[in-house]
């Protein structure tokens, strides 16, 4: 996405500096100033830099340990196949049966939540239940067209939920084309 926002960033720069050559009133051969494009891409590129750096400061405001999307937000609009990253700060990331202080493992869940009595159990395994036990950090999903919910629940090495206090992300709908 931030390759996207770059290209894109480049692209409206050197539109614009086209445009403004087109309505001067100069002679049809003449070129865009090279300088000055260059100057308007370097622009737009800290502007991009600048503002993805102010999303991912957002992101981690809560001191944390928090578990998040890291490529989704709520309200994305993606094609299936797609490809979800999860994050996690203030705790490890260890496989599930691993007996290692302050880590875990990710678990997604799809069009569902955890109720306050599945909370107090192993976190089930289905499709709406994924486990992600080896540690892994993200995945690709299939999804068939329609607005969905996502949402990630972080669990200790028997796939229970983080105590004292569980670990869970935002919920966040998306809508599959």
């Amino acid at each position: 996405m931030r390759h996207a926002r770059l290209f894109a960033a480049s692209a409206f720069a050197t539109a614009m500096l086209a445009l403004t050559a087109c309505n001067e009133s100069t002679p049809a051969a003449s070129t865009p100033d090279p300088a000055a494009a260059a100057a308007a891409t370097a622009t737009a590129v800290a502007d991009a830099r600048a503002a993805d750096l102010a999303a991912a400061t957002a992101v981690h405001s809560d001191p944390g340990p928090a578990v998040y999307f890291v490529n989704l937000k709520d309200g994305d609009t993606v094609t299936s196949p797609f490809r979800v990253v999860f994050g996690v700060y203030g705790k490890g990331i260890a496989p599930a049966l691993v007996d290692k202080p302050d880590t875990g493992h990710h678990h997604l869940l799809i069009d569902t939540q955890l109720s306050d009595e599945e909370m107090k159990f192993a976190i089930p395994k289905d499709e709406q239940h994924q486990h992600f036990g080896a540690g892994q950090t993200e995945t690709v999903l299939m999804l068939p067209a329609g607005v969905h919910t996502l949402q990630l629940a972080f669990g200790d090495m028997n796939h229970e939920m983080m105590k004292p206090a569980p670990m869970m992300s935002q919920k966040i709908s998306i809508t599959v084309k």
